[in-house]
């Protein structure tokens, strides 16, 4: 079975070989061995692992899939023009090197210390020993600034689009628990690397597991227009809100003809909403982002290079491709629309709704990390959110305790198992996964449910053409026979807990307050900040943990003078040692005790 984007013959797409050409065009040098360690010996990122991909595609990969990861699996440092160098292969994104009157400026520096740090030492073996003079981040996803400290320790302009610091940080603050345990998912954490497992995310190879910094910008680009100079480097920004990423810019390079598209148009149908999970992304706003880049730069350069996937170079190639990806977005966005107003569900759309034949021929468009399924029901959430305005759908029972009154009715699990296999025989594996989930949330110790789940997952990850979807399957299908294993992510370091606005912190100590635990605390606690001059108040009452700045003069249980390094030193459990304080410390110890912790391994496939 195929999950694809098109029933196309592969080789009948236009362009076959162009992307293997513009993806080896300008090659200088891999990192030989490909393997990036941490400085206790993990390994954090290793490319070689790839190698299998060299052979032709079997029969447990879709053969597009299985082609756009051979593309992203190239490894090494890139010429993309005249003074303008990537370093592909060494994390899910790329890292950019632009060369300056003096050193060179940074775009990018990846998700993980370490593989900056290797990322950077690649580039300078082959073009010298030049100091960073500059960073620039194009967006607020870590996988664009996670690895700054491995290419500077600060003392060096560094630039955002507008908004990056609050974005950069929220997403790790509130669902941050959530979306990690998503990504394993999402991005195969677990999955071996081979032809069985893991072969991309569409949009990389996969996430690596190092360490992730974090340095404040220096300097804010606040406008469409606004022109800087690094070192040298004339930089022209499009900010682009609202698209790929709530703070996103691209950038043109004037004096060398060179566009970087940010993560805005890459070499795939990206997601407006990916299935670790975060903000619905506007299509709309994306699409119009795209017209504009048009019209600023598309007249004024020979080469486009984005922070994924490999450069697009010529004019003509230019304009095209970036008129793709904008009319993809539009089309995505205005015929969900247009259907939703007809009546139809995000599922019926999802069905219903194909691209026109110009953009489903186009590789660039197919869903390798996005899907045209996914994406239409993401467009249907962004307007209607979750209710499809059934009634029946209005008040369902959970899963499980809607899988046990189904396997009920069907006959008990045995039954359901039997009903399973009629479906899997007629090749109805979109099914059997539904009959089998009912069957193993009503009773999770039914092994021959879950091992027959598990084969169909695996079937539907081996056919699927997106590297995610893919994914989901195969992680599935592990969970459900082998449990959940630990899954090594990167870790965050002290940076991202410092980069919290005091907003923040309190936002993240009221998104762990148990509720019913908390319903009879009655506490205030004033929060003077000395090294801000700032005094705030939190309140707990019936179960809610409210924050005020600048509180009114009123009797509170405690107060405590403290910087905002001992605070978020108080949350991570240091204790109030240094701390002065008046009144009840008992009102803290009360608070602490209702705190609630997040599980990172929940389970997903069992109830």
């Amino acid at each position: 079975m195929q999950v694809s984007m098109a029933d196309l013959p592969l080789h009948d797409q236009p362009n076959d070989h162009d992307d293997f050409a513009d993806a080896d065009r300008g090659f200088v040098a891999r990192l030989t061995p490909g393997v990036v360690t941490a400085a206790d010996g993990r390994v954090v990122w290793d490319s070689d692992a790839y190698a299998f991909l060299e052979e032709e595609c079997p029969g447990t990969a879709h053969p597009g899939l299985w082609r756009q990861g051979r593309l992203c699996a190239r490894q090494g440092l890139y010429e993309v023009t005249g003074g303008v160098y990537q370093v592909r292969g060494l994390d899910l994104s790329n890292m950019t090197l632009v060369e300056g009157d003096t050193g060179v400026v940074v775009v990018d520096p990846l998700l993980s210390v370490e593989c900056a740090e290797a990322a950077l030492g690649l580039y300078r073996r082959h073009r010298g020993d030049r100091p960073v003079t500059g960073v620039i981040y194009t967006h607020a996803h870590v996988d664009h600034f996670g690895g700054v400290r491995g290419v500077t320790g600060g003392g060096v302009p560094i630039l955002a689009p507008a908004g990056f610091m609050e974005h950069a940080v929220t997403e790790h603050v509130y669902a941050g628990p959530a979306i990690t345990r998503r990504a394993v998912y999402m991005y195969g954490q677990a999955l071996d690397r081979s032809p069985y497992g893991q072969i991309g995310a569409g949009l990389g190879m996969a996430t690596s597991t190092g360490t992730v910094s974090l340095l404040p910008p220096t300097l804010c680009v606040g406008r469409t227009g606004q022109e800087e100079v690094v070192d040298g480097v004339r930089i022209v920004f499009q900010l682009t809100p609202g698209a790929e990423a709530p703070a996103e810019t691209n950038f043109l390079l004037p004096d060398h003809r060179a566009l970087c598209l940010a993560e805005n148009a890459t070499h795939n149908q990206h997601t407006l909403l990916p299935l670790r999970g975060s903000a619905v992304r506007d299509a709309r706003a994306w699409a119009r982002h795209l017209t504009e880049t048009i019209s600023l730069f598309g007249e004024r350069a020979d080469v486009a290079f984005a922070s994924h996937h490999w450069p697009t170079w010529g004019a003509d190639a230019l304009t095209r491709f970036l008129t793709q990806q904008r009319d993809l977005y539009a089309y995505l966005h205005d015929q969900t629309v247009r259907l939703m107003n007809k009546g139809l569900t995000g599922p019926e759309i999802a069905e219903t709704l194909r691209l026109p034949p110009p953009l489903e021929r186009a590789w660039h468009a197919r869903g390798f990390h996005g899907s045209l399924s996914h994406d239409v029901k993401a467009v249907y959430q962004r307007y209607l959110g979750w209710f499809d305005g059934n009634p029946a759908h209005l008040w369902e029972h959970p899963p499980r305790e809607s899988a046990i009154r189904y396997v009920e009715c069907l006959g008990g699990g045995a039954a359901v198992v039997v009903l399973a296999k009629g479906y899997i025989g007629d090749g109805d594996l979109r099914f059997a996964a539904q009959l089998l989930n009912h069957a193993v949330f009503a009773d999770e110790g039914n092994k021959e449910a879950r091992d027959l789940l598990a084969d169909v997952y695996t079937r539907l990850g081996y056919g699927a053409e997106n590297g995610t979807w893919r994914n989901f399957y195969l992680t599935g299908a592990r969970e459900l026979t082998d449990g959940i294993a630990p899954a090594v992510t990167a870790s965050a370091g002290p940076d991202l807990a410092q980069a919290l606005g005091v907003d923040q912190i309190f936002d993240s100590i009221a998104i762990r307050v148990h509720g019913p635990r908390a319903w009879n605390e009655r506490l205030s606690i004033d929060w003077h900040l000395t090294d801000l001059g700032e005094r705030h108040r939190t309140t707990l009452s019936n179960g809610a943990f409210v924050h005020q700045a600048d509180p009114p003069d009123e009797p509170v249980d405690l107060t405590l003078r403290l910087t905002k390094a001992q605070l978020v030193g108080l949350l991570a459990g240091r204790g109030v040692e240094g701390v002065e304080r008046e009144g009840s410390i008992g009102a803290l110890q009360r608070l602490v005790a209702v705190l609630d912790d997040p599980r990172p391994d929940f389970p997903i496939v069992t109830p």
